[in-house]
């Protein structure tokens, strides 16, 4: 498949951004490991009726910063959405965010309502909105001083059982990358953790998102889960669905289904982000 590679610059930033497919844009939000690799099967499958956008967010990975870490990284990163679509899209688009990602396209929605016709928000770990929110806020506090005192392997390995993704997400075989870039994805990825450690951890789930706003843009927001609905990524849609008026459309696979059941979660993701 085609794919067209660039960057775009933004203020701050120099944005490594890939572009597949033709027909409605729909731009998808990498998660908190910040690199759009893990998403490239979903994009491929999803390019035979969209033009799918992924890039890597600010920092992370092909995504420099030209500066220090700014002030407030969740607008910057809503910024650099709006930046694309103008950039990519000819008209209002999709986007799809999950995890961090999920948190970013909230606040896309609230900040560029204009670029936008759907925002599907894929269980955003959005610990601020719940009732115990002190406990997870403590949770997210606790791991960044394990990742301090123990480095990031032990932090993560903390954060999956948090997360309950203590098991190992290993996606089909035909999705895996041959050896030489799945060694480079790997390895951008295992850098990028200590930028999220340091500058996202504590910060994006501690995002109190404007729920008056939300609820007046409803008709453009989807919110959604996976199927292990026991788990704390999926408890803040419930909160968010009581606000704005939204049911959960839930889709194939867990916290990451999208690279577990790419296929599937395609197929169900296409339902909702039809113009």
């Amino acid at each position: 498949m085609r794919v067209t590679i660039d960057r775009l610059a933004v203020p701050g930033a120099s944005l490594y951004y890939e572009v597949r497919g033709a027909g409605p844009a729909l731009l998808i939000i990498p998660s908190g490991n910040g690199d759009a690799a893990p998403f490239v099967p979903l994009a491929e499958t999803l390019a035979d009726e969209y033009t799918v956008i992924t890039y890597d967010r600010r920092g992370f990975s092909r995504s420099p910063l030209d500066g220090p870490v700014g002030d407030d990284r969740l607008t910057d990163d809503a910024h650099d959405i709006g930046a694309l679509l103008r950039h990519l899209a000819p008209g209002p688009a999709a986007v799809f965010g999950s995890s961090s990602g999920a948190i970013v396209a909230l606040a896309t929605l609230e900040r560029h309502p204009d670029l936008v016709h759907t925002v599907v928000a894929h269980e955003p770990p959005l610990a601020s909105v719940l009732p115990d929110a002190e406990h997870w806020l403590g949770f997210y506090s606790e791991l960044y001083e394990v990742y301090r005192r123990e480095g990031v392997d032990a932090a993560r390995k903390a954060f999956r059982a948090g997360m309950g993704m203590d098991t190992t997400t290993k996606p089909p075989r035909r999705t895996e990358l041959p050896p030489d870039e799945l060694a480079e994805m790997l390895g951008r990825i295992r850098r990028n953790h200590v930028f999220w450690f340091e500058h996202e951890l504590k910060p994006y789930p501690a995002y109190r998102p404007n729920l008056r706003l939300l609820k007046s843009f409803s008709d453009k927001l989807v919110l959604a889960g996976g199927d292990a609905r026991d788990t704390f990524p999926y408890r803040p849609n419930t909160v968010l669905a009581e606000h704005t008026g939204n049911t959960i459309v839930h889709l194939p696979g867990g916290h990451v289904g999208y690279v577990t059941h790419p296929d599937e979660f395609a197929a169900a993701l296409r339902e909702v982000v039809r113009p």
